[in-house]
């Protein structure tokens, strides 16, 4: 009983350093990357029609409905065009993935190749509807067909990187599930250091092509 105990006290001192991490690590991010934003966001703008910002709507910890942004990098109206595209999907289940995507701008394309289009996350990091590191949250129509077994990988609070950053992006859904569920029993702060120094390495090589 006692060593449950102290087990209970230590995860929960981890998860506070968790959070304090999150919160320190978005605040100097955001600020240190500000011009970086406006310069984005005037790229965006210059290069194609609509906002600079895409209103993510995913599904977060336990299906929760979240709210999050990234940096538009598609054509306006992306969205009603997926159904066109859907007999081009690399990916199985109810995930989409597709290499050379139409509806991607020149810009956009450039923002995905380092990851930039995800820096709006940070906000949703300091707001604490994600953390830096977790299971990537999911689309609401991909949450709707998830089997209970794949609904696992968000048991715990969504991150803006994962473990497939230093084990490599899936295509198949369940080895998604399979890398999150992985992170969430093995779970540690060191773990979570080590997927953030592997993300830094993965966004400046420019591997998410």
């Amino acid at each position: 009983m006692r060593e449950l105990s102290s087990y209970t006290v230590k995860y929960h001192v981890q998860c506070l350093l968790k959070r304090f991490i999150d919160v320190v690590v978005a605040i100097l991010a955001l600020c240190i990357l500000c011009p970086l934003f406006i310069l984005i966001v005037v790229a965006v703008k210059l290069t194609s029609f609509g906002p600079a910002l895409y209103q993510w709507l995913v599904v977060g910890q336990n299906g929760r409905p979240l709210k999050a942004y990234k940096f538009r990098t598609m054509v306006a109206g992306a969205d009603a065009m997926k159904n066109q595209l859907l007999d081009k999907n690399e990916a199985t289940g109810p995930v989409f993935k597709m290499k050379n995507d139409p509806r991607v701008t020149p810009v956009g394309r450039m923002l995905r190749k380092f990851s930039l289009d995800e820096l709006p996350q940070l906000w949703s990091v300091l707001k604490g509807d994600m953390s830096l590191v977790g299971p990537r949250p999911v689309l609401t129509y991909e949450w709707e067909q998830f089997n209970e077994w794949q609904r696992q990988k968000l048991s715990v609070k969504p991150g803006a990187v994962c473990l497939w950053h230093i084990r490599g992006q899936p295509r198949d859904i369940n080895e998604w599930v399979k890398l999150d569920l992985d992170y969430i029993e093995n779970w540690s702060l060191w773990l979570d250091i080590k997927i953030l120094f592997g993300a830094v390495w993965y966004i400046v090589s420019g591997k998410n092509c």
